[in-house]
């Protein structure tokens, strides 16, 4: 049985006053501990390919952008490397290193009971494609507590760092942005809730975490860093008492 850590109205106060009703949730890295997977053989097929980026460059770089941008990089880069542009199965074998992977899909340790504690609305914006995180959210056991509100990037004209998605999600549940804090763990995810006009709480909890990841949540604009779920709430309640 789910044990809600508290039920009541979230009351922050962020940017101008603003009371922040609603939590808007990154997926990946967030909510499952996604990012982690296939990660040191995706490196490693990418250094094959003359692609020499580590698991943690790889992080840094590419995390939370959606599919057409992390492919328009990866073929300049490939082509700036090769002089020639990605065999058409290049891609694809890219992922399959994330597929073929040995480690389990779960939810991040204290989401469910996290999330299932807010009484404001809630709600999941991702760089995932829809039919991969509507299979995510569901298998991890998360997808009730955010149905219908699970958007992915491919409903908007430009994916983060741009602000559209959390613009998009914000209006979707009937709150400006300066009523929404955004839960992200990634560089591009911050900025794009930061130019959305929201508060940002950057997220360290993942697995793929690494060496000054909070740091550049922190210079990317995240307003507070959250190392797991539990400070995430206890946070939330502190601020709540004030």
């Amino acid at each position: 049985m789910k044990t809600a850590l508290w039920r009541y109205m979230i009351d922050l106060h962020a940017g101008e006053g603003g009371r922040v009703d609603a939590v808007i949730f990154d997926c990946d890295g967030v909510l499952v501990d996604s990012e982690i997977i296939g990660l040191e053989e995706s490196a490693a097929f990418l250094r094959t390919h003359g692609l020499d980026w580590s698991p943690t460059e790889l992080i840094e770089q590419f995390s939370g952008m959606r599919d057409d941008q992390l492919f328009a990089v990866l073929t300049e880069a490939y082509v700036e490397a090769n002089g020639a542009p990605p065999p058409k199965d290049f891609f694809e074998e890219l992922y399959n290193q994330r597929r073929l992977s040995p480690t389990p899909l779960e939810a991040i340790a204290g989401a469910e009971t996290a999330v299932a504690g807010l009484k404001g609305p809630v709600a999941v914006a991702s760089s995932s494609a829809t039919d991969r995180l509507e299979t995510k959210l569901k298998h991890t056991g998360l997808w009730a507590l955010f149905e219908p509100h699970v958007y992915s990037a491919d409903r908007v004209d430009q994916g983060k760092p741009h602000p559209d998605i959390y613009l998009y999600t914000a209006d979707k549940l009937g709150q400006t942005p300066a009523q929404c804090l955004v839960v992200e763990d990634s560089v591009n995810g911050v900025r794009s809730g930061v130019e959305a006009g929201m508060s940002v709480c950057g997220f360290t909890g993942g697995g793929h975490s690494y060496e000054g990841h909070a740091a550049q949540l922190l210079e990317a604009g995240a307003a507070w860093i959250a190392r797991d779920f539990a400070q995430f709430t206890a946070r939330l309640k502190a601020q709540d008492s004030h």
